[in-house]
């Protein structure tokens, strides 16, 4: 798998960490990272510090997670983008409905 997840100490907070391509062969993996034991979450981190590309269908996997998580988590970040895909984000205008980081 490429891609991993954290949680914090308290639960609360939950981390995926992304690897070096966020596109449609993820989409299983990444559902999963953010529906299986999540009970206790109210924040979530998409940590792309690894990620060199992305296409348009891992953009619709982070607004699939948004949408059906928007109940019970309060705050979605995207953090440690790398240019080009910093780039991709701006343009898709999601620095308005994320936290970019």
């Amino acid at each position: 798998m490429s891609l991993d997840r954290k949680f914090s100490d308290d639960g609360k907070e939950l981390t995926i960490h992304l690897g070096q391509k966020f596109d449609f062969e993820k989409v299983r993996d990444f559902r999963l990272a953010y529906s299986e034991g999540i009970e206790e979450v109210n924040s979530i981190i998409i940590n792309l510090q690894k990620t060199e590309y992305m296409d348009s269908s891992a953009l619709g996997m982070l607004l699939n997670m948004q949408k059906s998580l928007s109940s019970t988590v309060t705050t979605f970040k995207i953090s440690h983008c790398q240019s080009q895909v910093i780039k991709i984000l701006k343009i898709a205008r999601f620095d308005k409905k994320f936290v970019i980081e």
